[in-house]
């Protein structure tokens, strides 16, 4: 499969998503919880340039194999905190919102907002937006893995 575009972005866009991302960074947000929703957000969409992007950005974080091997399983592994686990609840329920799944319940929100205050909290929901946004994006123009942009 080869990608169907070299980019869709011009500078505005580019100057757009540099804006987000100094404001999501700027959350204080762990890096490492950030890259852990990247991730999981983009297993999810099936984004392979994005999987592929955030386990070596989460590995220059720190993070190990084996908690990298486990996102997509995070449910039934010991390795996560609870802070962890409630960021990924509250991305995989912010992911799937297709055809009548419940999106973001009141008990995923109530579990989020017990360990992240609201500044945190819309770091982490900018993150979750951001990266299916550009989840959308590689999968309508067929980017591959292992580009660096």
């Amino acid at each position: 499969m080869e990608a169907r575009m070299k980019s869709v972005a011009n500078s505005d866009v580019i100057t757009a998503v540099q804006h987000l991302q100094k404001a999501i960074h700027a959350g204080g947000v762990d890096p490492l919880v950030l890259e852990l929703v990247h991730l999981r957000a983009s297993q999810i969409n099936g984004c392979s340039p994005c999987v592929f992007a955030g386990v070596q950005s989460a590995k220059k974080h720190g993070e190990t194999d084996e908690r990298l091997h486990s996102v997509v399983t995070w449910r039934e592994t010991p390795f996560f905190t609870e802070e962890e686990r409630a960021a990924l609840a509250l991305t995989e329920a912010a992911t799937r919102i297709q055809d009548g799944a419940p999106g973001v319940t009141d008990e995923i929100w109530d579990a989020a907002a017990t360990h992240f205050d609201e500044k945190q909290m819309s770091a982490i929901i900018l993150n979750i937006a951001i990266t299916n946004f550009f989840n959308r994006i590689n999968h309508t123009i067929r980017e591959q893995a292992g580009k660096a942009w």
